[in-house]
Formats: C-alpha cells, structure tokens, sequence
C-alpha cells in the first residue's frame, strides 16, 4: 500500500493542495518517474511477493528490493540538484504544507517503507524451529547412561519412561514439545 501511495500520489495530489510544481494532475515529468513511480512500483510489487512466496530466499530477496526502494524515496531527493537544481520541483503551499509534503511524498514514506521491509528482511533471515524440525530426520534418542545424565546436568527424574530419552525440566517439555537437536 505504501508503494501504491507513493507512485500515485504525484499524479492525484494537485487535487488535495498535495503536490510539488508542476501542481497539475496527471502531469507526468522524468523527477516523478525515477523519484516517485519508479520507486513505489518497485515496493508494491516487492509487498506482493512478500504476501504470496512460498521460499523463505525469495521473500528474503522481495524484502531487500523494498527496502532499497524505500532508501530511495529518502536518498532520491537529496540527490536530484545533483541532475538539476529544479529537478524535483518546489513543494506548493505555506511552511506547513511543504512540510507534510515533504515527509508524505518522501522521507517519511521512505522510511516507513524501509522499516516493514526491514521487518520483513528479519523474519526471513531466520530459522524457525519448524523449519529445522522438517529438515531434520526424525530418530528415536538413545537413553543416556546414569553416569552421563547426572555428569551433564540432566536430572534423572526427567527421563521420560516411554522411550528413555533424556528431558529437560523447562515448561515446554512440560507440555508436550520435542526438544530440538543441535
């Protein structure tokens, strides 16, 4: 949805007061195709790929794609004078306005974007305990002797009875969860 905002908004602002010169509607210019559309059609398609992979490497790459996106809505601006001095255009409307146009359009959009893809590059970086679960091939664990269990800390009284396998008393053994094998 932030992509959605950011690529459209150049074109259906000047109806709101919303806009940088040129403040006309659907008015297409190169700084509103690489600063703004370029870059929000990049995170909404990004944001789609999130919602639909099945591979924990390819929501990885989608999230990593948005979040360069979302660099971009902040870092784009400050570096257009660099093609242009009047590239992007002036912000229209009193000090306040330029403001909210400002952190709307651009750097807080950027850096929204930049958090939920930061967010979702975190989630896909690691291994869940189901995922080590399944890569794993399931095998009964050999009982340990008493003079191994007592000699690594486990209490004997936690061996379980059905198969002699060694548990620890932490709640979620408690409850029924298979420790993971490191």
């Amino acid at each position: 949805l932030l992509g959605a905002w950011g690529a459209v908004i150049p074109f259906v602002g000047p109806y709101f007061h919303y806009a940088y010169t040129p403040n006309t509607t659907w008015t297409w210019t190169a700084a509103r195709f690489y600063l703004q559309v370029l870059p929000g059609a990049v995170t909404f398609f990004a944001g789609l790929e999130l919602l639909v992979a099945a591979h924990r490497v390819i929501a990885s790459a989608a999230g990593w794609l948005a979040a360069a996106a979302g660099a971009w809505f902040v870092v784009g601006p400050l570096l257009a004078p660099l093609w242009r001095s009047d590239y992007i255009g002036t912000p229209v409307g009193n000090s306040t306005n330029v403001s909210v146009e400002q952190i709307g359009m651009f750097y807080g959009l950027g850096a929204a974007i930049t958090l939920l893809a930061g967010v979702a590059v975190g989630r896909f970086s690691i291994l869940c305990a189901r995922d080590v679960s399944y890569a794993q091939p399931r095998t009964a664990a050999a009982p340990l002797p008493a003079a191994e269990s007592t000699a690594s800390g486990v209490d004997e009284a936690a061996i379980s009875p059905e198969d002699g396998s060694a548990q620890p008393r932490h709640g979620w053994a408690r409850r029924g969860h298979r420790p993971i094998a490191h």
